[in-house]
């Protein structure tokens, strides 16, 4: 049995200039950390003894001796990509899928990793983040961008810019122990208990890509100047501050990313002493971050209490494979 574990991902800066229709002529850049929630895929050679070829297990139980008789795309298509047929797979996730974490993409880079480690072969992360990139974007046509399967593969804290043609070059935001600490511990998420399809609203964004040059522009220029600040020694303040900007130029992009609850809950949120936030993904529910000074913590995670909240912090790793129980051992990965 191999395991592989792929975080999930809190996008803070440069959503949207990661689509395809913007980085092709304008190129695009974004910065994201993964954290310490995960995705894991179970994965053997389903023993010759059973009636059916493959068993699936996600939200529903899959039984079947053809993988096109498979009902989850990435699935298929990544059996069919990989070749593989014969296989039993489950999933496990720590965070619910459809909230804005990259949940999708953190899944495909995570299938193709383990997929791989069946047959032995050995994937570096450039690699697995363009063949997911390719599994979602051109095999199964998906809207969307590609900021999430970048970031479940590197792992990390990561300012991340894509050229015209599609390269991306990472590069890690290095922070001393101190501040990585601090900068932990003014995070939160919050859940706004909706969940969204997130390729319905990827695909009205990305329709509409053209008119909201200007925003988008915005965007880029705050996501250049967010890792500037980046290299002070001290720039939480600034940084949640940023991410206020950033949820304004957002909801002037689609007037139909916010509602009642979210902007309730950011409202109180600010009102609290939270510095600034923003809702994660493609917008209308899942989940917000907020960046709280440590003073304010306690002060608005009571005015949030109704509402399902998650302390994060970084996850360095990216996507792994283990092997039988190593995982939970913490011995060393395939």
């Amino acid at each position: 049995m191999l395991i592989s574990k792929t975080p999930y991902r809190v996008s803070f800066f440069g959503g949207g200039t990661d689509y395809e229709g913007w980085y092709k002529h304008n190129s695009g850049s974004f910065i994201s950390m993964s954290i310490d929630k995960f995705c894991y895929i179970y994965a053997r050679h389903l023993p010759p003894f059973f009636e059916y070829q493959s068993r699936i297990v996600w939200s529903k139980i899959e039984q079947v001796n053809d993988v096109e008789q498979i009902i989850h795309p990435v699935i298929r298509e990544g059996l069919k990509l990989e070749r593989i047929k014969d296989i039993e797979l489950h999933h496990i996730g720590d965070l619910p899928a459809r909230s804005g974490l990259g949940s999708s993409s953190s899944f495909s880079v995570g299938l193709l990793n383990v997929l791989r480690a069946m047959k032995g072969r050995e994937t570096d992360k450039s690699k697995l983040a363009i063949d997911a990139i390719k599994l979602e974007r051109d095999i199964l046509s998906e809207s969307g961008g590609i900021q999430d399967q970048i970031a479940a593969a590197f792992g990390g804290f990561n300012y991340v810019e894509i050229e015209k043609n599609g390269e991306f070059n990472v590069q890690k935001i290095e922070l001393k122990q101190e501040t990585k600490l601090e900068f932990e511990s003014s995070l939160l998420l919050v859940f706004t208990g909706i969940f969204r399809n997130s390729f319905e609203i990827a695909a009205e964004q990305t329709s509409k890509l053209s008119k909201n040059f200007i925003q988008l522009e915005m965007l880029s220029n705050i996501t250049n100047k967010a890792n500037s600040i980046l290299k002070q020694a001290s720039f939480i303040k600034d940084f949640g501050e940023l991410l206020n900007e950033t949820w304004l130029v957002k909801k002037e992009i689609n007037k139909n990313i916010s509602n009642t609850v979210i902007d309730e809950i950011y409202d109180t949120a600010m009102q609290s002493g939270a510095y600034g936030g923003k809702l994660l993904g493609a917008g209308a529910g899942g989940f917000m971050i907020f960046v709280i000074p440590e003073n304010n913590m306690s002060n608005v995670r009571a005015s949030l209490e109704k509402f399902i909240q998650v302390p994060v912090k970084i996850d360095y790793s990216g996507s792994q494979v283990y092997e039988n129980k190593s995982i939970f051992r913490g011995e060393q990965n395939v």
